[in-house]
């Protein structure tokens, strides 16, 4: 299948799949005659697998070594646990910061009496 249609198919479009291809995390697919990129279905299960790992937070180096990881079914999985709960470890201190973010807006809203900016606590604690 031509890069629209993987794209499509995968949700990436086609600019990130070229990039993807640049940086070597997803291998140059064959060409047809046309020299149009011929994608199979095991690229479309890749970009599928990667689109989603970002989706999740992860890097692009967390992304190889899980891909390179996967070339081996044989292998132990310690090592994708550790990436993964290492990715879930991030996600935790971001929810953090969220709620820390969170709390201290709700803070200002508060605090701030609507009348007129002059008063506007908001744009007061905003300035501190």
């Amino acid at each position: 299948m031509r890069i629209g249609e993987v794209a499509r198919k995968t949700g990436v479009k086609a600019e990130t799949i070229r990039f993807y291809e640049r940086e070597g995390i997803l291998s140059p697919p064959p060409r047809t005659g046309s020299n149009y990129r011929d994608y199979g279905p095991a690229e479309a299960t890749k970009l599928t697998f990667i689109r989603r790992a970002r989706e999740l937070g992860f890097s692009m180096a967390d992304i190889r070594e899980l891909l390179d990881l996967s070339e081996d079914a044989d292998r132990p999985c310690a090592k994708v646990d550790a990436i993964a709960r290492s990715q879930l470890g991030k996600v935790e201190s971001k929810l953090e910061a969220l709620e820390d973010m969170r709390t201290e807006l709700a803070r200002m809203i508060a605090s701030c009496d609507r009348e007129r900016i002059s008063d506007c606590r908001i744009i007061e604690a905003l300035a501190k």
